[in-house]
Formats: structure tokens, C-alpha cells, sequence
């Protein structure tokens, strides 16, 4: 079987991340933390317990909510599937009929970040980690 890449990740857009943290965790009782300015006022979710940042649970997933914004494309709630190389990744995603949103970013301590509409019009991340690059199973 060849190697697959996983979705390591959720996100979801908020108007009021305040509110939307106050009902994620009063409801299912996850863990959040409202980034800054500098992270782009994104808010970390923690939805399971972790062992340095990777879940403990096989298949659990933790997230994040990023502020909408009106000059944005497809702000829906979406996946992030974590890739060995990104640019590889970006290239067999417009192969295949998808459209890559722009180039990689750098999410400081996380890796390189990119979003892309699928064949279907979906919005899906991919994610380079670079805290799992020598932990990531082949």
C-alpha cells in the first residue's frame, strides 16, 4: 500500500471568536487559545489531550478558528492534510483540476501553509510541518 497523507487538522471561520470559543467549549468542552495579531488572531483548539501537540488518540484530530474576512474566498469549515512536501503537493493538486489559493506561508514553529478549492469547489489545506518532519510515519 502506498503512504497516505492525513488530515491533521480542522478549521472553521468565525465572525466573534470570543463567541465561538465560549460555545466550542462550553458544548464539547474544548480547550482554547486566542492567538494575537501576529498569529493572524487565530484561535487554537484543542479537542483532545496531546503528547507535545500530537493527539494521544489514534484518529482524533485538534483545530482552530481564523477570523472571516469579506476579501477572502471560500471561508468555510475545512480540513488540513499534512504533507511531506508542500510544493510537490501544489503541483499535483492543479494536475488533477484543483486550484491552489496562492503561495505557502510560514506559520512560525508549525510549517509552510496553503489552501486549495478541489474538483468538487471544496476549500482544503496542505500543511509541511515542520515540528513532525522526522516523527511523521512512512
Amino acid at each position: 500500500m502506498s503512504k497516505m497523507d492525513p488530515v491533521v487538522h480542522f478549521e472553521m471561520p468565525a465572525d466573534d471568536r470570543n463567541r465561538m470559543a465560549k460555545f466550542y467549549a462550553k458544548v464539547f468542552g474544548w480547550k482554547t487559545e486566542l492567538m494575537g495579531p501576529d498569529m493572524g488572531n487565530y484561535v487554537v483548539v484543542t479537542t483532545t489531550e496531546t503528547n507535545d501537540g500530537i493527539p494521544k488518540n489514534p484518529g482524533a484530530i485538534n483545530g482552530g478558528f481564523y477570523p472571516k474576512q469579506k476579501d477572502m474566498p471560500a471561508q468555510y469549515p475545512s480540513v488540513v492534510i499534512s504533507v511531506d512536501d508542500i510544493r510537490k503537493s501544489m503541483r499535483e493538486v492543479a494536475e488533477a483540476g484543483g486550484k491552489v489559493l496562492g503561495e505557502p506561508m510560514e506559520i512560525p514553529g508549525i510549517g509552510q501553509y496553503v489552501s486549495f478549492i478541489d474538483t468538487e469547489g471544496n476549500r482544503v489545506s496542505l500543511l509541511q510541518p515542520s515540528w513532525r518532519a522526522n516523527t511523521r510515519p512512512k
